[in-house]
């Protein structure tokens, strides 16, 4: 005898999900440890009965970050429900699966589990992109993926050129927002120069935004897009500036292959820029983006790193083997972050302390011949520095007057407090 997928679903109900949350084991512990369940932007959209959805074809642009407090994927949720008429799912990097690795995606397939046309939108945009919504059918696009709150990631710029594509193809949009699990406190880091826009950066934003999506989108919306989009969000409840991943009581589901937990969330908007360097930012190991190192690399790094004393961080003499990426297969030395203090650690700080100790300890340190630096920190500014000898506290004054302005920007568009 053969089950349905969507019968069983359709059975479990979106409804008593969402009215049962309270009681759900994840909310039960929540509770005894004092945090606030936060209800996801899909969530109360599922607690309204779908309305803002009512009467629309819908495609929905997601990835496996796409989950219920239960981990059942909103996909499959929302195929299952007759309140809504779900056509089309739209795959960013990684693919709708998650299955690609960096740079990568699983093209064009039909979901074998609702039998769904699944479309890839990774490295489409403009009216490429606005034409693939238009095949598609769909009236409305809603965006859920889960973001970890810095500029070069590149999902909140699949948003953004979903939707620039969605204003050109006349589609209605819909941001189901969820928390950024680094806190959305303050923004950090250099802001963009728009002439080294690219994928991993096309608008001036700071390099740890401290923004959710559905901010993002508000943000876009109003400040970088030609011709605006119909936008809704569906905002969070439950969820402060201040709160990282641990206090929501939400699941952890990794957004990409290499970000295994919010740990890694937490140093990644430094350590990428190692990406920058012919150093391993940790890929190929069990720890990427707090693993860094190179052959040759020994224990002067770490000692030079921590006797800068840095706020929040201290980082252990380290060796490994990556299984892929740089160095696949060979052992290599230097450092693995340890974060003891959430509050006071600055991950963009660290980065730059980070590439200035490993460029004056080790003397094979390079660039990437194509200054991939420049694209991941958003100008020519932080390479030249440290190329001319600059401390730590100088590269990160270099960027303070636009990051002030970015944060007076982003005032306007922050949904929570």
């Amino acid at each position: 005898m053969s089950l349905s997928r969507r019968g069983l679903l359709a059975g479990t109900g979106t409804m008593a999900m969402v009215g049962a949350a309270s009681a759900s084991p994840a909310s039960a512990t929540s509770a005894r440890h004092g945090h606030r369940p936060v209800r996801t932007g899909f969530d109360r959209l599922a607690a309204d009965d779908y309305r803002a959805l009512a009467g629309q074809r819908v495609g929905v642009v997601t990835n496996p970050t796409g989950v219920t407090r239960d981990v059942r994927h909103i996909v499959d949720v929302m195929h299952a429900d007759a309140r809504v008429r779900l056509v089309a799912v739209f795959g960013p990097e990684h693919g709708f699966r998650g299955t690609a690795q960096a740079g990568g995606s699983e093209g064009r397939s039909t979901d074998p589990a609702t039998g769904l046309p699944v479309y890839d939108t990774y490295g489409v945009s403009g009216q490429t992109l606005a034409d693939i919504f238009t095949a598609s059918g769909v009236d409305t696009v809603v965006f859920d993926i889960q973001d970890v709150g810095a500029r070069f990631y590149t999902y909140i710029w699949t948003l953004y050129d979903c939707m620039r594509a969605a204003a050109l193809a006349r589609k209605r949009f819909l941001v189901l927002d969820r928390p950024n699990p680094v806190t959305g406190r303050t923004a950090s880091g250099p802001v963009l120069d728009k002439a080294f826009a690219t994928f991993v950066g096309r608008e001036p934003i700071a390099q740890a935004h401290g923004m959710t999506v559905a901010e993002l989108a508000r943000l876009f919306n109003a400040e970088f897009l030609r011709g605006r989009v119909e936008l809704t969000t569906s905002a969070m409840t439950g969820w402060r500036r201040g709160d990282f991943h641990d206090a929501t009581a939400l699941p952890w589901v990794p957004p990409s292959p290499n970000m295994p937990t919010p740990d890694t969330a937490l140093v990644y908007a430094g350590t990428c820029l190692f990406e920058g360097t012919n150093l391993s930012e940790g890929r190929g190991t069990t720890r990427p983006f707090e693993l860094l190192g190179a052959e040759g690399v020994d224990g002067r790094w770490a000692a030079a790193v921590n006797a800068l004393d840095l706020p929040g961080v201290r980082c252990r003499e380290a060796y490994f083997t990556p299984t892929f990426s740089k160095f696949q297969g060979k052992t290599v030395g230097g450092v693995q972050l340890h974060v003891h203090d959430r509050e006071s650690y600055d991950p963009v700080r660290t980065g730059v302390a980070l590439l200035v100790t490993a460029k004056r300890v080790w003397s094979a340190f390079a660039w990437r011949s194509d200054h991939w630096i420049d694209k991941l920190t958003g100008s020519a500014t932080v390479r030249t520095l440290i190329d001319a000898g600059a401390d730590p506290d100088e590269v990160v004054g270099a960027w303070q007057d636009g990051l002030r302005a970015f944060r007076a920007t982003r005032e306007k568009y922050l949904l929570y407090r």
